[in-house]
């Protein structure tokens, strides 16, 4: 036994000596690459922008980024091929198995790859989730009178409701499925959630105003339906006391966004270095200090950074997806259904 023990210590040495051999490699290899370009971790969101300012400081990687959807960033994977412009992007959960499909990603596994839960990542590690979201209501205290709590108070609001791009941003397909969760449907039935917007246009109340912090600021959103962390980061940038968020009681859907390296990047070990650091403790705590939760359980929180949080308990009710590629088949048809069943009603 004791022979035993002594033959695991030494493999597990082994093991980590072997393993920070390869990350000195992966880092002398990124250095002189020297960039890292990404897509959709724009600075403002779940604070990429401490990620970006510790990976030039301590590796010395310069740094661009260029906002777009999660099916922009795989459709601009695929378009550009070898004359790639982007590195590593972020994707809703359901896109990584889709980027996947059209084979534009590369795989690597970081050293933290055993923190990471099986559901959040895919087995061959071409995309795991970084941090979860869970879909959130925010409100202007100074527009609404009464702050919605639940999906089923919104059809007897007199506020404008704010929802964003469906059928092509991450978040706000996340946000129909989030309500169907609710209202009593599935990753396969998205109808409870559809006829709920559906009564919002026909009532006027649906509104088309993009969810931004500067319209948010102007006062052009009464209430929006977001992430979190976007909720919870645009809510302390204005004014904290002119917002309210909550999760909403009757359901929620709690998901995350996965990094993606491009399978033609130009700089690719960055883009792994990147990665690496994403799903280290700093950067975990990071994207908690922009109020998204890390996908890794095992990272303590600094207190101030657990402050900035939303009570556990107003997380009861929220699910995550349970069929990835039922709800990948959604997806598709969201589009064509939101215009069919709900579009229509606001071009009376």
């Amino acid at each position: 036994m004791k022979h035993l023990f002594s033959a695991s210590l030494l493999t597990l040495a082994l093991t980590a000596t072997a393993q920070a051999a390869d990350l000195g490699e992966l880092e002398a290899k990124a250095r002189a690459e020297g960039k890292v370009y990404s897509v959709g971790m724009p600075d403002s969101w779940a604070n990429w922008k401490d990620t970006w300012r510790d990976l030039e400081t301590r590796y010395g990687l310069e740094h661009q980024d260029t906002d777009m959807s999660s099916a922009q960033e795989i459709a601009k994977f695929a378009a550009e091929k070898d004359n790639a412009t982007a590195d590593i992007g972020d994707v809703g959960a359901a896109f990584g198995p889709i980027a996947v499909q059209q084979g534009v990603t590369q795989a690597y596994k970081p050293s933290t790859w055993n923190d990471i839960p099986d559901w959040a990542k895919d087995e061959d590690g071409h995309w795991m989730l970084g941090y979860t979201g869970t879909i959130a209501f925010i409100v202007n205290n100074e527009l609404v009178s009464k702050a919605p709590t639940s999906w089923a108070e919104l059809r007897d609001g007199d506020y404008r409701v704010a929802v964003g791009d469906v059928g092509v941003a991450a978040q706000a397909n996340s946000a129909i499925l989030a309500a169907a969760f609710a209202l009593g449907g599935d990753e396969a039935n998205l109808n409870p959630a559809l006829e709920l917007f559906a009564d919002l246009a026909k009532q006027g109340r649906l509104s088309p105003v993009d969810i931004n912090i500067a319209n948010l600021e102007k006062g052009e959103i009464e209430m929006a339906i977001l992430w979190d962390f976007n909720a919870l980061n645009y809510r302390d940038q204005i004014d904290r006391d002119r917002f309210t968020v909550v999760i909403p009681s009757d359901g929620s859907l709690i998901s995350g966004y996965a990094t993606i390296i491009n399978k033609y990047a130009k700089h690719p070990n960055a883009a792994k270095l990147a990665r690496e650091y994403i799903l280290s403790d700093a950067g975990q705590i990071n994207l908690a200090r922009g109020y998204a939760r890390p996908i890794r359980s095992n990272v303590t929180l600094p207190d101030d950074v657990q402050a900035k949080l939303l009570p556990d308990e107003m997380y009861a009710n929220a699910r995550p997806i349970e069929n990835f590629d039922t709800w990948e088949q959604s997806t598709k048809r969201l589009p064509r259904q939101w215009q069919s069943q709900v579009q229509i009603h606001q071009q009376r």
